[in-house]
């Protein structure tokens, strides 16, 4: 016999969510498993035309206080924490006619759900589990004699043991599932401590399930993801996600979603999280063309992402090159036939899905927390600074190049023209480089300069910016001020007969 081998008797059943619980119950029932189980549960499994035993048989106790109270009693809690290997405990469980319980299948009420969806305050405060909370609790500690699933996920493993090993489990599997019950009870009190909180109180983290990657940034990294990729993402064709795919996905999230604040439809494209290419236009394959055209020797490799269904048209112009990931709402049937032609692309449907309120990232001997950079600075944001102000044209253009650099590692600059990404300096470690090297990148693709914008993200230190855009035939510029020189970037602009809007909103990113 294997250690700690164990059949299941009787089980004790209270869940919020139904879904995917009858194959469990019918399994049960086949395996001749008495059932507890608690209000709406138990009307459900009575639907089913199956067997049930209300737990206030057991308890002698209706559930009172509204639900508050239902299998808070030492005849529940005694079942599942009396040790079926301790004499006392066993004597103590027939002096008192508790029935061990051996299976907890229990979820917990949606306090986050509840939450994201704007609840009430007192709508929240129902929605924080108690009798639940303790029955994981209880179950895990016990693992010894008791199985405990504490999650939806988890009934396609209890499914398999109870149909592959007719009712019995051995120990390993009782600690591996007790292990998930308290990452489960673990995140929900964390939710509720960060809900009590508003984040101002200690820091606690808990993102999801754990997935392992093939590696971290580079082979010789162990790496993992935490969190529910599958809520955010239908994987329709393609390898594993890899960690370095999983940080330009979210770069590209995040880019895509502030140009969509910009009317039409847009498309960009990203290497090592920064936009090597990105267009707003009427249409999906012109909006593909222009990002395309911004750096095609870039875009090798690339991620591709756009608000707009794929269709064939827009497939077939992208097949022709070579790239890791698409992302977009939507394809065509005809489109999916053509991107699939190459079995490794990894080809993503999006899906609504709320993302992090708080950016997490670790540093010296522990972790920095910040909000995320949500504005978007748009013409209401912008005070003109110079005699001359930007046309309409170029305001347009502003934005869009403003949004592009907020979204682009720093120091960045970015040149724009007619809603399409010229070229930009990345990640230099002064504005000069980063904007010669934007002009250099514009100028090896042929771009013509004359009458594009530039977006820095932060202030110009000295006039020298102003200046070689100028020279390059840039005659707008966005800039948040703060300079104690600004004046100097604004009177040089005034000289040169270029347009200059302050937003006073910053946009490193590192």
């Amino acid at each position: 016999m294997l250690e700690g081998q164990k059949r299941i008797q009787s089980a004790l059943i209270s869940v919020f969510n139904k879904d995917g619980l009858e194959p469990l119950i019918r399994e049960l029932n086949r395996l001749n498993v008495k059932i507890f189980s608690t209000g709406g549960t138990q009307s459900f499994i009575e639907g089913l035309g199956l067997p049930v035993t209300p737990v206030e048989e057991l308890t002698a106790y209706p559930s009172i206080l509204g639900g508050r109270v239902k299998t808070l009693h030492p005849k529940i809690f005694g079942g599942i924490l009396g040790r079926r290997g301790l004499e006392s405990d066993v004597a103590q469980l027939e002096e008192y006619a508790i029935p061990p319980i051996d299976l907890v299948v229990v979820d917990l009420y949606p306090f986050e759900a509840t939450v994201a969806a704007g609840g009430s305050e007192a709508d929240i405060i129902e929605k924080i589990d108690i009798g639940g909370i303790s029955l994981i609790r209880a179950g895990a500690k016990n693992h010894r004699d008791v199985v405990i699933v504490a999650a939806q996920a988890q009934y396609g493993d209890l499914l398999r043991i109870l149909r592959d090993q007719d009712g019995t489990t051995v120990l390993t599997e009782r600690k591996r599932l007790a292990g998930l019950a308290f990452g489960v009870s673990s995140h929900y009190d964390s939710a509720i401590h960060n809900w009590f909180t508003g984040g101002e109180g200690e820091l606690r983290v808990s993102a999801g399930p754990r997935h392992g990657l093939r590696y971290g940034e580079n082979p010789h990294q162990p790496a993992s993801f935490h969190g529910d990729l599958h809520g955010l993402f239908e994987q329709v064709q393609g390898k594993e996600l890899s960690y370095n795919n999983l940080l330009d996905l979210d770069a590209a999230l995040e880019l895509i979603d502030d140009l969509s604040t910009i009317k039409g439809v847009p498309f960009a494209i990203l290497k090592h999280n920064n936009a090597c290419g990105a267009a707003i236009r009427p249409t999906l394959k012109e909006a593909w063309d222009a990002a395309l055209a911004g750096d095609p020797v870039s875009a090798f490799g690339g991620v591709l992402i756009t608000t707009a269904p794929i269709d064939k048209a827009t497939a077939e112009a992208i097949d022709t090159i070579f790239f890791e990931i698409i992302c977009a709402p939507d394809y065509a049937p005809e489109a999916l036939e053509v991107l699939r032609r190459k079995k490794n692309r990894i080809i993503l449907k999006r899906k609504p899905a709320q993302r992090p309120a708080m950016k997490v990232r670790t540093a010296l001997n522990g972790v920095l927390v910040q909000a995320p950079d949500s504005v978007i600075d748009g013409p209401a944001n912008m005070r003109t600074a110079t005699r001359k102000a930007p046309t309409a044209t170029e305001q347009q253009d502003l934005v869009f190049a403003n949004i592009l650099v907020k979204h682009t590692k720093s120091n960045a600059i970015v040149l724009a023209k007619d809603l399409q990404l010229l070229a930009s300096g990345t990640g230099q470690t002064s504005r000069v480089d980063a904007l010669e090297q934007a002009i250099a990148k514009a100028r090896k693709f042929n771009f013509d300069l004359q009458g594009a914008v530039m977006a820095s993200d932060a202030f110009f230190p000295f006039p020298d910016c102003v200046a070689i855009a100028h020279s390059a035939g840039i005659t707008a510029i966005v800039q948040p001020g703060g300079s104690i020189k600004d004046q100097e970037s604004i009177d040089a602009c005034d000289a040169q007969g270029q347009a200059m809007v302050i937003t006073g909103n910053r946009h490193f990113k590192h």
